[in-house]
């Protein structure tokens, strides 16, 4: 959508296609019984420039809300509380040794100005010389599986570093303790207003249109073949999909294109949306360390976003990142539900399940590319070999945890790019590629939970 707008406002014809019956992808809304809230959990931060950037641009900087929130542990049946400095020095699972070895860790990797030799060790490993045993299982390892699964395994120590740098650069905006935001009315708002302004920009917006193949045919015109059976050409096509499915579209890429589409790994995620007559706890994340609980995360949405906006109840979401492959996609909804209220009623046995008025499942198996060893050698190219079709997707975010902000500063990125130069002038394979090569020597500013 940031795409289509720049290129929009740059004096282009554009139409954007969208599978999905409405737009916003991962950031989109859906309906809990009468409530309308993000399909994802996700909230904005303070160093959350570009996001923050957009928003002001669509007129929604006057509807942002800030809170504080509490992060809870759950660690051998028990709930901690890991909010402060104060519970931080009291966290009973962790001796004074460790404590201090945590903190020279966040210290040590703030410090860290050259995060490519970080990229060469496995995340568990760097960790562990620094922290210790104790501190990896007790406190490192929820945080990574909370958001990677058992994916970690394969992630290099320049994830953990990016999101320390986050942090900080949070903190130097002027924050004294973090701060997570919101726009009132979630997503669904934002994806509203960002409707809009498309249409006030002319672009076309075709929704429930999967793209099945793109091919590059005569006088250097690209032609979308549609599921329908339908056909459009345009002069260049930019797409924002993930790799797999890339892979699938595109038959006219070349074998080293291909090769390397596939050597980029995803993470999926199972993710339930609860809604609850009462809240489960006064944490907006809690962090599991039970491998038994078939989720990675309870975040509890309505401990940063007033009830009002849940019609006075609780939202609740229940994450499982897995392998793109994991059989548990498989599991229908039902039996995802009696797996993972089950757990709610071991983890807090006041549940009660007459407190359930709504469960959903969303499913995404392409949902984030893996920061593996050595990843920012193996980026796939903005510019493709097929005439006229260019590649803008989250495969390209080096040291990202795939945030809504990282995401629109890639759409800039681009559209930057493509604003600078023709589409299909020869110097613009080279100036975008470059471009893309020089801006992740940094990691992207923000973080999401």
């Amino acid at each position: 959508m940031t795409i289509a707008l720049r290129l929009a406002q740059n004096r282009q014809s554009v139409t954007l296609y969208d599978a999905a019956p409405g737009l916003g992808g991962l950031a989109s809304a859906w309906k809990l019984q009468d409530v309308v809230w993000d399909r994802h959990y996700h909230v904005i931060l303070k160093s959350d420039i570009h996001l923050l950037s957009l928003l002001r641009e669509l007129g929604l900087e006057s509807e942002l809300h800030w809170a504080t929130a509490r992060t809870g542990f759950y660690v051998d049946s028990c709930f901690y509380s890991l909010s402060n400095v104060f519970e931080f020095l009291t966290f009973p699972p962790l001796k004074l040794v460790d404590k201090l070895r945590l903190a020279a860790t966040v210290l040590a990797a703030s410090r860290i100005k050259n995060w490519k030799r970080l990229e060469g060790i496995p995340v568990a490993e760097w960790l562990r010389k620094w922290s210790g045993r104790r501190v990896l299982e007790k406190i490192w390892l929820p945080l990574l599986r909370a958001k990677l699964g058992e994916s970690y395994k394969e992630t290099s120590a320049a994830f953990i570093w990016a999101t320390i740098a986050r942090m900080y650069a949070a903190r130097r905006r002027g924050m004294k303790k973090e701060l997570f935001g919101y726009v009132r009315g979630g997503y669904a708002r934002i994806i509203e207003e960002f409707a809009k302004v498309l249409r006030q920009n002319e672009v076309r917006v075709e929704l429930g249109q999967p793209v099945r193949s793109v091919r590059s045919g005569d006088q250097a015109a690209t032609q979308l073949e549609l599921a329908d059976g339908s056909s459009e050409t345009f002069d260049q096509v930019v797409l924002t999909t993930a790799l797999p499915i890339v892979s699938r579209t595109c038959p006219q890429l070349t074998a080293l294109e291909m090769a390397q589409i596939n050597r980029v790994k995803y993470l999926g995620i199972i993710c339930a949306s609860l809604l609850l007559k009462e809240p489960l706890s006064e944490f907006y994340i809690t962090n599991i360390t039970d491998d038994r609980v078939p989720y990675t995360a309870v975040i509890e949405m309505s401990s940063l976003v007033e009830r009002q906006s849940f019609g006075g109840q609780s939202l609740v979401y229940l994450p499982k990142y897995l392998a793109s492959n994991a059989p548990e996609f498989d599991l229908t909804d039902n039996q995802l539900q009696g797996l993972f209220i089950g757990a709610l009623r071991r983890m807090y046995p006041r549940f009660k399940e007459e407190n359930l008025l709504c469960f959903r499942v969303s499913r995404v198996r392409h949902l984030l590319p893996v920061q593996t060893l050595n990843y920012s050698n193996q980026l796939p190219k903005m510019v493709t070999s097929i005439p006229g079709v260019y590649l803008v997707n989250s495969s390209q975010i080096v040291n990202g945890t795939l945030n809504v902000n990282e995401t629109v500063q890639l759409a800039e990125r681009a559209a930057q790019q493509f604003a600078e130069a023709e589409l299909g002038d020869e110097s613009f394979l080279e100036n975008a590629n470059r471009a893309l090569s020089e801006a992740d020597r940094q990691p992207l500013a923000g973080c999401r939970q």
